[in-house]
């Protein structure tokens, strides 16, 4: 038996070095991209009612990439981080309805234009404002880092009116609708389209600063993929394939031609027990991810902790002062610069790119980490002192009187702290959305774009927070009373 046994390993060895020795059949590797967009900005790019992505923008890179031969990744990360992904080299591209702008251009290579654009002005449906003139001494909203923004801002000090910016359309059109801001200021089609899904809003004046839409794309892809993007432009357009594209979600660009064309995009039944069912598969999947956040976050944050929180008991100078520093300066940091420091500066130093999910774990970990730190020390410290001397007079060592005397008070003291920072950390993730992480609170923002049921759909999650907060609550108290028994 071993004879054949050491045959056949010896025959299936030579079998495999010749293999190796023989030519193979090789394939042309496929380029593949990834090209960061807006999350809500119809009809450019828009989640529909079956929650999958579509618009002029996804469709036309799609159409670009199959044209040209190579594969893309689109990935919906919200305007803002979506250009800072791009200025970290994160992602290759943009394509979000991205005015070209001097600014732009000398930060990215911008494609070819592929849409004329404009900004309007709109105002609530029973508003009497008919023009700039009547916004004096007002407040007008508008979504950072758009060309419509640029404008508000180039007319404020003429007309008199303060400007109020936003991070979504959505946010910005609510703003309008509630009375809050008497105007806001977008693009045409943009606009259209809103109104046109039953938004309640009029765009009034005329349109004015007409700029065209371009594709960003990262200067070391200046060769390469912007060739290939000009390219697939160039080919569509003389094809008629970019005709058809945008004829799907705009018809001939009037008012009446968008209202047919977004009729069949959303629900067709606007309750609550309506909406909360064709959208229960998508908030499922933002409430996942929520979950697998908050967990890792959590699990990481307390080894972190606990360890920072040890090192700022031990009787070593150095070994404090480290734990001081550490605490004082996460703890310190706002979450959401900490995420975009992470996640867009970091990249930038060390040119690698820094996954989003990645880049909100590290964000929770240090953060909530530093939390967890103070309350261990908090904890540590609470142990009458009288324990630490009485073990140590008994022969014990620093490290074993620890282990066997201090940490199991100091643990009854901490369990508390531990189920009130899972909450906190749970709530926290929200915040992350600003890297385009499709948690509960992104994907809220994506369903709304579509069906502009706001007060809706913001209950719903309310809803989801609040039961699992309770559940944790609960956990909190039975765990507790199972430490105190101990």
């Amino acid at each position: 038996m071993k004879r054949k046994w050491l045959w056949s390993t010896l025959v299936a060895g030579f079998v495999a070095l010749m293999v190796g020795f023989v030519p193979q059949p090789t394939q042309a590797a496929t380029e593949s991209y990834t090209i960061g967009t807006d999350v809500t900005f119809p009809p450019f790019e828009f989640a529909n009612k079956q929650n999958q992505y579509v618009g002029i923008d996804i469709d036309l890179m799609n159409a670009i990439a199959k044209q040209q031969g190579f594969k893309v990744t689109i990935k919906p990360l919200g305007f803002n981080a979506a250009v800072q992904a791009l200025e970290a080299g994160q992602i290759d591209g943009v394509i979000a309805g991205m005015s070209i702008t001097p600014e732009r251009q000398e930060k990215f290579a911008m494609s070819d234009p592929y849409y004329q654009s404009g900004t309007v002005m709109a105002v609530a449906k029973d508003a009497k404002i008919k023009g700039l003139s009547g916004l004096r001494g007002k407040r007008v909203a508008v979504k950072t880092g758009t060309a419509s923004a640029d404008y508000a801002n180039a007319q404020k000090q003429k007309y008199g009116f303060s400007v109020v910016t936003f991070d979504d359309s959505n946010n910005m059109y609510q703003d309008v609708m509630t009375g809050n801001s008497a105007a806001c200021f977008e693009d045409k089609p943009v606009m259209q389209y809103g109104i046109a899904s039953g938004m309640k809003l009029k765009i009034v004046g005329k349109t004015t600063m007409k700029s065209d839409y371009g594709i960003a794309i990262k200067r070391s892809e200046s060769a390469t993929l912007l060739k290939k993007v000009n390219a697939g432009l160039k080919a569509l357009k003389a094809n008629g394939q970019y005709d058809k594209i945008v004829r799907k979600y705009l018809g001939n660009g009037s008012e009446a031609a968008q209202k047919k064309k977004t009729a069949g995009t959303s629900e067709t039944d606007r309750s609550f027990m309506g909406l909360l069912k064709s959208n229960w598969g998508t908030l499922m999947s933002g409430l996942q991810q929520t979950l697998w956040l908050t967990i890792l976050g959590i699990l990481c944050a307390t080894i972190v902790g606990v360890l920072v929180g040890l090192l700022g008991v031990v009787p070593n100078k150095f070994a404090q002062g480290a734990a001081t520093t550490f605490i004082y300066i996460f703890r310190g940091l706002p979450m959401m610069v900490l995420a975009l420091f992470i996640y867009s500066g970091v990249p930038s130093l060390i040119n690698e790119k820094i996954p989003a999910f990645v880049a909100g774990i590290i964000t929770l970990t240090l953060n909530e980490g530093a939390y967890t730190a103070a309350f261990v020390k908090g904890g540590i410290a609470a142990v009458n002192p009288g324990q630490m001397e009485a073990a140590r007079s008994l022969g014990l060592p620093w490290g074993k009187a620890m282990r066997r005397v201090i940490l199991p008070q100091g643990i009854k003291i901490m369990v508390p702290s531990f189920i009130n920072q899972f909450i906190i950390t749970l709530k926290d993730t929200s915040i992350l959305s600003v890297l385009g992480l499709l948690e509960l609170t992104q994907t809220g923002k994506i369903i709304i774009a579509r069906n502009m049921e706001g007060f809706k759909i913001w209950s719903m999650i309310a809803l989801i927070y609040l039961i699992i907060i309770t559940l944790l609550t609960w956990l909190s108290n039975w765990v507790q009373k199972r430490v105190n028994a101990a």
